[in-house]
Protein backbone atom coordinates (compact mmCIF):
# COMPACT_ATOMS: atom_id res chain seq x y z
CA UNK A 1 0.00 0.00 0.00
CA UNK A 2 1.22 3.29 -0.87
CA UNK A 3 1.81 6.62 1.52
CA UNK A 4 -0.76 8.57 2.60
CA UNK A 5 1.41 11.64 0.62
CA UNK A 6 -0.29 9.81 -2.06
CA UNK A 7 -3.42 8.24 -0.89
CA UNK A 8 -4.95 10.85 0.95
CA UNK A 9 -4.94 13.16 -2.20
CA UNK A 10 -6.17 9.99 -4.54
CA UNK A 11 -9.03 8.94 -2.13
CA UNK A 12 -10.68 12.48 -2.29
CA UNK A 13 -10.43 12.81 -6.18
CA UNK A 14 -12.31 9.83 -6.01
CA UNK A 15 -14.71 11.30 -4.11
CA UNK A 16 -14.96 14.54 -6.07
CA UNK A 17 -15.25 12.98 -9.06
CA UNK A 18 -18.04 10.65 -8.02
CA UNK A 19 -19.66 13.49 -6.56
CA UNK A 20 -19.13 15.46 -9.52
CA UNK A 21 -21.21 13.06 -11.69
CA UNK A 22 -24.19 12.62 -9.25
CA UNK A 23 -24.16 16.70 -8.91
CA UNK A 24 -24.33 16.85 -12.77
CA UNK A 25 -26.92 14.53 -13.34
CA UNK A 26 -28.98 16.06 -10.58
CA UNK A 27 -28.98 19.28 -12.55
CA UNK A 28 -30.92 17.76 -15.00
CA UNK A 29 -30.80 18.40 -18.77
CA UNK A 30 -33.40 21.70 -17.81
CA UNK A 31 -30.46 23.57 -16.16
CA UNK A 32 -27.41 23.28 -19.01
CA UNK A 33 -25.72 26.59 -16.88
CA UNK A 34 -25.83 24.58 -13.77
CA UNK A 35 -24.49 21.55 -15.43
CA UNK A 36 -21.49 23.66 -17.06
CA UNK A 37 -20.45 25.05 -13.89
CA UNK A 38 -20.28 22.01 -11.98
CA UNK A 39 -18.46 20.53 -14.11
CA UNK A 40 -15.62 23.49 -14.54
CA UNK A 41 -15.60 23.41 -10.60
CA UNK A 42 -15.41 19.79 -10.00
CA UNK A 43 -12.55 19.70 -12.26
CA UNK A 44 -10.56 22.54 -11.07
CA UNK A 45 -11.02 21.12 -7.51
CA UNK A 46 -9.14 17.69 -8.74
CA UNK A 47 -6.46 19.21 -10.59
CA UNK A 48 -5.91 21.40 -7.85
CA UNK A 49 -5.58 18.50 -5.53
CA UNK A 50 -3.53 16.52 -8.30
CA UNK A 51 -1.00 19.60 -8.10
CA UNK A 52 -0.78 19.87 -4.28
CA UNK A 53 -0.26 16.07 -4.11
CA UNK A 54 2.44 15.97 -6.80
CA UNK A 55 0.68 12.92 -8.61
CA UNK A 56 0.77 12.99 -12.51
CA UNK A 57 -2.65 12.15 -14.68
CA UNK A 58 0.05 10.97 -17.08
CA UNK A 59 1.62 7.57 -14.88
CA UNK A 60 1.74 5.61 -11.89
CA UNK A 61 4.13 5.59 -9.56
CA UNK A 62 5.73 2.02 -8.81
CA UNK A 63 4.68 2.77 -5.14
CA UNK A 64 1.01 3.09 -6.45
CA UNK A 65 1.09 -0.25 -8.08
CA UNK A 66 1.41 -2.63 -4.68
CA UNK A 67 -1.89 -4.08 -3.31
CA UNK A 68 -5.03 -2.37 -3.22
CA UNK A 69 -4.01 0.90 -4.11
CA UNK A 70 -3.50 0.29 -7.57
CA UNK A 71 -7.22 0.25 -7.86
CA UNK A 72 -7.41 3.86 -6.38
CA UNK A 73 -5.06 5.21 -8.02
CA UNK A 74 -6.45 4.34 -11.30
CA UNK A 75 -9.59 5.09 -10.82
CA UNK A 76 -9.06 8.67 -9.51
CA UNK A 77 -7.10 9.43 -13.02
CA UNK A 78 -10.08 7.83 -14.78
CA UNK A 79 -12.26 10.09 -13.07
CA UNK A 80 -9.96 13.29 -13.52
CA UNK A 81 -9.63 11.93 -17.56
CA UNK A 82 -13.13 12.33 -18.04
CA UNK A 83 -14.05 15.40 -16.42
CA UNK A 84 -11.58 16.55 -18.39
CA UNK A 85 -13.50 15.55 -21.56
CA UNK A 86 -17.13 17.19 -20.02
CA UNK A 87 -14.82 20.51 -19.20
CA UNK A 88 -13.47 20.44 -22.54
CA UNK A 89 -17.54 19.69 -23.82
CA UNK A 90 -18.58 22.10 -21.95
CA UNK A 91 -16.09 25.30 -22.93
CA UNK A 92 -17.06 24.06 -26.30
CA UNK A 93 -20.85 24.65 -25.48
CA UNK A 94 -20.18 28.39 -24.46
CA UNK A 95 -18.19 28.92 -27.77
CA UNK A 96 -21.24 27.91 -29.22
CA UNK A 97 -23.57 29.32 -27.28
CA UNK A 98 -21.66 32.60 -27.38
CA UNK A 99 -21.72 32.67 -31.42
CA UNK A 100 -25.57 32.37 -31.12
CA UNK A 101 -25.58 29.96 -33.93
CA UNK A 102 -26.45 26.76 -31.66
CA UNK A 103 -28.48 24.77 -34.60
CA UNK A 104 -26.52 25.59 -37.26
CA UNK A 105 -23.14 24.49 -35.66
CA UNK A 106 -24.90 21.13 -34.56
CA UNK A 107 -22.59 18.95 -36.79
CA UNK A 108 -19.29 20.85 -35.96
CA UNK A 109 -19.94 20.42 -32.27
CA UNK A 110 -20.76 16.63 -32.12
CA UNK A 111 -17.78 16.22 -34.56
CA UNK A 112 -15.85 17.85 -31.91
CA UNK A 113 -17.02 15.78 -29.04
CA UNK A 114 -16.85 12.47 -30.72
CA UNK A 115 -12.96 13.80 -31.27
CA UNK A 116 -12.77 14.94 -27.46
CA UNK A 117 -13.69 11.51 -26.12
CA UNK A 118 -11.70 9.24 -28.77
CA UNK A 119 -8.51 11.15 -27.39
CA UNK A 120 -9.50 10.80 -23.99
CA UNK A 121 -10.35 7.36 -24.13
CA UNK A 122 -7.39 6.43 -25.35
CA UNK A 123 -5.56 9.06 -22.89
CA UNK A 124 -7.03 6.22 -20.41
CA UNK A 125 -6.06 3.20 -22.24
CA UNK A 126 -2.50 4.39 -22.80
CA UNK A 127 -1.57 6.14 -19.63
CA UNK A 128 -3.29 4.71 -16.95
CA UNK A 129 -3.74 1.06 -18.13
CA UNK A 130 -0.52 1.52 -19.70
CA UNK A 131 -1.40 -0.37 -23.27
CA UNK A 132 0.33 0.39 -26.10
CA UNK A 133 -1.56 2.52 -28.35
CA UNK A 134 0.24 2.25 -31.45
CA UNK A 135 -0.98 -1.53 -32.36
CA UNK A 136 -4.44 -0.16 -31.58
CA UNK A 137 -4.39 3.03 -33.43
CA UNK A 138 -3.22 0.74 -36.55
CA UNK A 139 -5.46 -1.90 -35.57
CA UNK A 140 -8.48 0.83 -35.48
CA UNK A 141 -7.56 2.01 -38.59
CA UNK A 142 -8.00 -1.27 -40.49
CA UNK A 143 -11.07 -1.78 -38.89
CA UNK A 144 -12.17 2.64 -39.90
CA UNK A 145 -10.81 1.57 -43.79
CA UNK A 146 -13.47 -1.45 -43.46
CA UNK A 147 -16.59 0.43 -41.88
CA UNK A 148 -15.68 3.24 -44.09
CA UNK A 149 -16.41 1.21 -47.16
CA UNK A 150 -19.26 -0.53 -45.89
CA UNK A 151 -20.96 3.04 -44.97
CA UNK A 152 -20.09 4.88 -48.07
CA UNK A 153 -23.46 6.55 -48.32
CA UNK A 154 -23.50 7.32 -44.95
CA UNK A 155 -19.65 9.07 -44.66
CA UNK A 156 -20.57 11.07 -47.75
CA UNK A 157 -23.95 12.66 -46.20
CA UNK A 158 -21.40 13.07 -42.93
CA UNK A 159 -18.89 15.17 -44.68
CA UNK A 160 -21.28 16.50 -47.37
CA UNK A 161 -23.02 18.24 -44.13
CA UNK A 162 -19.59 19.72 -42.60
CA UNK A 163 -19.07 21.32 -45.91
CA UNK A 164 -22.41 22.93 -46.26
CA UNK A 165 -21.71 24.05 -42.83
CA UNK A 166 -18.58 25.26 -43.51
CA UNK A 167 -19.28 26.98 -46.09
CA UNK A 168 -22.69 28.76 -44.68
CA UNK A 169 -24.36 27.93 -47.98
CA UNK A 170 -27.29 28.66 -45.92
CA UNK A 171 -28.70 28.19 -42.73
CA UNK A 172 -31.69 27.35 -40.66
CA UNK A 173 -34.66 29.43 -41.59
CA UNK A 174 -33.76 30.06 -45.45
CA UNK A 175 -35.68 29.62 -48.18
CA UNK A 176 -33.70 27.30 -50.75
CA UNK A 177 -33.97 26.03 -54.40
CA UNK A 178 -31.82 23.04 -55.95
CA UNK A 179 -31.71 22.71 -59.82
CA UNK A 180 -34.57 20.04 -59.85
CA UNK A 181 -36.55 22.57 -58.61
CA UNK A 182 -37.56 21.24 -54.99
CA UNK A 183 -37.31 24.15 -52.84
CA UNK A 184 -38.47 24.99 -49.54
CA UNK A 185 -37.38 26.56 -46.39
CA UNK A 186 -34.63 24.72 -44.25
CA UNK A 187 -36.19 23.48 -40.81
CA UNK A 188 -32.96 21.11 -39.75
CA UNK A 189 -29.89 19.61 -40.93
CA UNK A 190 -28.30 16.65 -39.20
CA UNK A 191 -25.48 14.39 -40.01
CA UNK A 192 -27.33 12.58 -42.82
CA UNK A 193 -29.91 15.48 -44.06
CA UNK A 194 -31.18 18.79 -44.33
CA UNK A 195 -35.18 19.00 -43.86
CA UNK A 196 -37.01 21.53 -45.89
CA UNK A 197 -40.30 22.44 -45.22
CA UNK A 198 -42.62 23.64 -48.39
CA UNK A 199 -45.07 26.10 -49.16
CA UNK A 200 -47.71 23.17 -49.29
CA UNK A 201 -46.25 22.45 -45.66
CA UNK A 202 -44.39 19.57 -46.45
CA UNK A 203 -41.12 17.64 -45.07
CA UNK A 204 -39.02 16.71 -47.77
CA UNK A 205 -35.95 15.12 -46.66
CA UNK A 206 -32.71 15.86 -48.83
CA UNK A 207 -29.91 13.38 -48.29
CA UNK A 208 -26.86 15.75 -47.36
CA UNK A 209 -24.63 14.00 -50.62
CA UNK A 210 -27.67 15.12 -52.81
CA UNK A 211 -27.68 18.59 -51.66
CA UNK A 212 -23.59 19.08 -52.34
CA UNK A 213 -23.54 17.59 -55.80
CA UNK A 214 -26.81 20.03 -56.99
CA UNK A 215 -26.68 23.93 -57.13
CA UNK A 216 -28.66 25.83 -54.70
CA UNK A 217 -29.77 28.86 -55.19
CA UNK A 218 -30.62 30.67 -51.32
CA UNK A 219 -33.78 33.11 -52.17
CA UNK A 220 -33.47 34.36 -48.59
CA UNK A 221 -30.17 36.84 -49.64
CA UNK A 222 -29.91 39.72 -49.57
CA UNK A 223 -33.29 38.99 -48.43
CA UNK A 224 -36.80 37.24 -49.09
CA UNK A 225 -38.33 40.21 -51.14
CA UNK A 226 -39.27 38.34 -54.35
CA UNK A 227 -39.78 38.94 -57.97
CA UNK A 228 -41.80 37.74 -59.80
CA UNK A 229 -43.61 37.69 -63.46
CA UNK A 230 -46.77 36.03 -64.09
CA UNK A 231 -47.79 35.49 -68.22
CA UNK A 232 -51.72 35.71 -68.48
CA UNK A 233 -53.72 35.49 -71.33
CA UNK A 234 -56.83 37.33 -71.75
CA UNK A 235 -59.41 37.39 -74.69
CA UNK A 236 -59.20 40.10 -76.99
CA UNK A 237 -62.99 41.50 -76.08
CA UNK A 238 -61.57 44.33 -74.26
CA UNK A 239 -59.10 47.30 -75.06
CA UNK A 240 -55.91 46.90 -73.61
CA UNK A 241 -56.22 49.94 -71.71
CA UNK A 242 -58.96 48.68 -70.07
CA UNK A 243 -57.03 45.31 -69.22
CA UNK A 244 -54.38 47.40 -67.98
CA UNK A 245 -56.62 49.03 -65.66
CA UNK A 246 -58.35 45.90 -64.13
CA UNK A 247 -55.03 44.48 -64.05
CA UNK A 248 -52.66 46.98 -61.66
CA UNK A 249 -56.43 47.09 -59.72
CA UNK A 250 -55.97 43.38 -58.81
CA UNK A 251 -52.11 43.62 -58.07
CA UNK A 252 -52.59 47.05 -56.04
CA UNK A 253 -55.55 45.33 -53.99
CA UNK A 254 -53.35 41.89 -53.36
CA UNK A 255 -52.00 41.87 -49.90
CA UNK A 256 -49.30 39.60 -50.48
CA UNK A 257 -48.08 42.03 -53.39
CA UNK A 258 -45.42 44.16 -52.20
CA UNK A 259 -46.90 47.95 -52.78
CA UNK A 260 -42.91 49.44 -53.09
CA UNK A 261 -41.58 48.92 -55.47
CA UNK A 262 -45.04 49.07 -57.19
CA UNK A 263 -46.14 46.16 -59.22
CA UNK A 264 -46.66 46.72 -63.32
CA UNK A 265 -48.02 45.69 -66.61
CA UNK A 266 -46.30 44.67 -69.19
CA UNK A 267 -48.22 43.65 -73.13
CA UNK A 268 -46.15 40.32 -74.24
CA UNK A 269 -48.41 40.11 -78.04
CA UNK A 270 -51.61 41.13 -79.12
CA UNK A 271 -53.68 39.09 -81.86
CA UNK A 272 -56.84 38.43 -82.84
CA UNK A 273 -57.93 36.16 -80.86
CA UNK A 274 -56.29 36.91 -77.16
CA UNK A 275 -53.66 39.43 -75.32
CA UNK A 276 -50.55 38.38 -73.16
CA UNK A 277 -50.55 40.32 -70.42
CA UNK A 278 -47.52 39.50 -67.84
CA UNK A 279 -48.09 40.86 -64.21
CA UNK A 280 -44.73 41.97 -62.48
CA UNK A 281 -44.97 42.48 -59.11
CA UNK A 282 -42.78 42.02 -55.50
CA UNK A 283 -43.54 39.66 -52.80
CA UNK A 284 -42.11 39.65 -49.06
CA UNK A 285 -40.64 35.99 -49.15
CA UNK A 286 -40.66 33.45 -51.47
CA UNK A 287 -43.30 31.55 -49.27
CA UNK A 288 -46.32 34.15 -50.52
CA UNK A 289 -46.01 32.33 -54.30
CA UNK A 290 -49.31 30.50 -53.89
CA UNK A 291 -49.19 30.31 -58.00
CA UNK A 292 -49.40 26.51 -59.80
CA UNK A 293 -45.84 26.43 -61.57
CA UNK A 294 -47.49 25.24 -64.56
CA UNK A 295 -49.22 28.21 -65.31
CA UNK A 296 -46.56 31.28 -64.08
CA UNK A 297 -43.49 31.83 -65.95
CA UNK A 298 -41.29 33.44 -63.18
CA UNK A 299 -37.49 35.05 -62.94
CA UNK A 300 -35.84 35.45 -59.57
Amino acid sequence: MFGEDHFLPLVLINILGIAGILVWHIQGRSRPTGRLIVQILFFATMSLVLGLGRISPYRLDQAELQGAGILIAKSARILWWTHLAWTIIGFVHIYVGLNRRPREAHLLQDLVVAVVYLGVALSIIGFVFGAPIGPLVATSGVVAVIIGLALQNTLADLFSGIALTLGRAYVIGDWIRLNDGTEGRVAETNWRSTNLLTSAHNAVVVPNSVLAKQGVTNLSRPDETHWIAFAVHIAATHAPCVVEEVMLGILQNCERIVKIPPPAIAFKAIDAMAIEVELQFWVASPASRAFPSEDRTQTE
